[in-house]
């Protein structure tokens, strides 16, 4: 089979495609760092056999089908089973959004073949600081949705050593340099052993170099631990806005809450169907006898609506005998066509069953919340995915968090992959700032991680229950605090700069 044989064109999508499913494979539940550059390295070599910009992009867009097709299938569940799609439109639905996350990994791959020359330059400069570069495209454009990104693949690998200096962007361009020197290994093993044995030694050395980087502390901890008791009521999606919504969501919160003291109790995202303004009074009262009978704080989701009309997906924190009583985060990044619609696309909206589905922003910073001792920054389900919206609650030093905290509503995705795959995802956080991560959920993953991305206790998905745990807030600053993505930004700006440089140079 010649490389110009109509056979061989049709395979090499073909073998795209399964490396994208491979990669898939690699994130959580499955924890296969080594596969995600494997799986990279699989497409990076046959990118590098190509002959035209073309025959490049659809490589990329062959193993986007298969990544996303096999990592996010779990949106069809939200869109049909809970949210009343039909079927027929629920299917191409999920199938067209995989297509458009698809067109990313398409882009790289024929931005790459354009820019590279040779290939040594467009294994190790080219389709590395493209493919970083795509990865940070689809986490910043049209709101952005980053999930399953590249980097969040090594939360326990070696890689993970550079989540507090760079970011998952980072570690996304370092693992794939790391799989560029794989490709460029298996293209030119017999030709320049030299230059290879450079290359591998280069990239062993950044594999070597994360895991001597995950020894290093970089925050302390700070005063002393806390109890903490995370609720998983476990209310199933199509009954939370019944009609007897109201009374289940107070029975099995109540009874989740009961127990031996501590300092901090935790609801998670929009625990009750109705916005706070509109809470019967009984449950109002509930919520701030807990915290003054039992001299805890407690943090509840809740939709707030103010002014009227316009509704807020918020989280309330209440501090027994404070002034003022009640502090408020409301979430700042929205889910497209879950929480906003998108111009032009009401009607798509309105064929599933989506209460409060058009909400408001919250301010670009809101301080952390003063509870239990400790200045806690929260976010809101799908917000963890933004590590430099995260890192904005250190806008103010003196106010600086020593604890994150996730509350999130999942049961829209059942018992899916969804769930670990945001576990992942809050470990990266956790390992960027170097602060623990808590974890409120209504059907998973409700979770303690450490500073160093750790879980150190969890409850089974689909229970209803409560994880009680003890918890120590961190201070000191991660250098990816300090300086956000731009470091990793800065490097694929200078990979990208060389190579055009060497176009200059070494015309083909």
């Amino acid at each position: 089979m010649t490389p110009t044989s109509p056979a061989y064109r049709l395979l090499l999508p073909v073998a795209a495609l399964a490396f994208g499913l491979l990669h898939a494979l690699s994130f959580a539940p499955w924890h296969l760092p080594w596969l995600q550059v494997l799986a990279l390295a699989g497409l990076f070599a046959i990118a590098l056999r190509v002959q035209s910009a073309q025959a490049a992009t659809l490589l990329g867009f062959s193993f986007g089908v298969g990544w996303f097709g096999l990592g996010v299938s779990w949106v069809y569940i939200s869109m049909h089973d809970y949210g009343g799609m039909p079927a027929w439109l629920a299917g191409p639905a999920t199938a067209a959004f995989c297509a458009f996350l698809a067109c990313y990994p398409a882009l790289a791959l024929g931005v790459a073949h354009k820019l590279g020359r040779g290939p040594v330059t467009h294994a190790l400069l080219a389709l590395p600081a493209a493919w970083a570069g795509s990865e940070w495209l689809r986490g910043t454009a049209f709101t952005g949705f980053p999930w399953l990104g590249s980097g969040y693949a090594h939360s326990d690998g070696p890689l993970a050593g550079f989540a507090p200096i760079v970011g998952v962007y980072g570690i996304t361009l370092i693992a794939a340099v790391v799989a560029g020197a794989v490709a460029l290994w298996t293209r030119e093993r017999r030709r320049a052993p030299r230059m290879l044995a450079v290359t591998g030694a280069a990239a062993l050395l950044l594999v070597a170099g994360g895991e001597a980087l995950r020894r290093i502390e970089w925050t302390q901890p700070a005063g002393t631990p806390i109890s903490v008791r995370l609720i998983q009521g476990n209310v199933p999606q199509d009954l939370k806005f019944s009609d007897d919504g109201m009374q289940r969501a107070l029975d099995v919160h109540a009874r989740l809450l009961a127990g031996p003291r501590v300092d901090l109790a935790v609801l998670p995202e929009s625990v009750f169907p109705v916005p706070l303004n509109n809470l019967p009074d009984a449950v109002t009262r509930q919520l701030l006898d807990y915290t003054r009978d039992n001299r805890s704080a407690l943090v509840f989701g809740v939709f707030i609506e103010h002014p009227p009309g316009q509704y807020f997906n918020s989280a309330v924190g209440l501090v027994p005998n404070a002034m003022p009583p009640m502090q408020r985060y409301s979430k700042r990044h929205l889910v497209p066509f879950g929480e906003f619609i998108p111009w032009g696309f009401r009607w798509f909206v309105d064929m599933m069953n989506m209460p409060i589905g058009d909400q408001q922003r919250g301010a670009p910073y809101q301080g952390p919340m003063d509870l239990a001792g400790q200045r806690i920054a929260l976010n809101i389900c799908y917000e963890d995915l933004f590590g430099a919206e995260i890192i904005s609650a250190w806008q103010v030093p003196a106010r600086a968090p020593t604890l994150l905290l996730n509350i999130s509503n999942l049961a829209w995705f059942n018992d899916s992959i969804a769930l670990d795959q945001h576990l992942q995802i809050s470990r990266l956080r956790a390992l960027e700032t170097g602060r623990p991560m808590l974890r409120a959920t209504n059907t998973g993953a409700t979770a303690v991680i450490d500073a160093r991305g750790r879980v150190t206790d969890r409850l089974p998905y689909l229970t209803e229950a409560a994880l009680t745990a003890q918890v120590t807030g961190h201070t000191g600053l991660t250098p990816y605090i300090r300086f956000g993505d731009w470091p990793a930004l800065l490097a694929i700006g200078a990979m990208l700069a060389l190579v055009l440089a060497l176009r200059v140079i070494r015309p083909r």
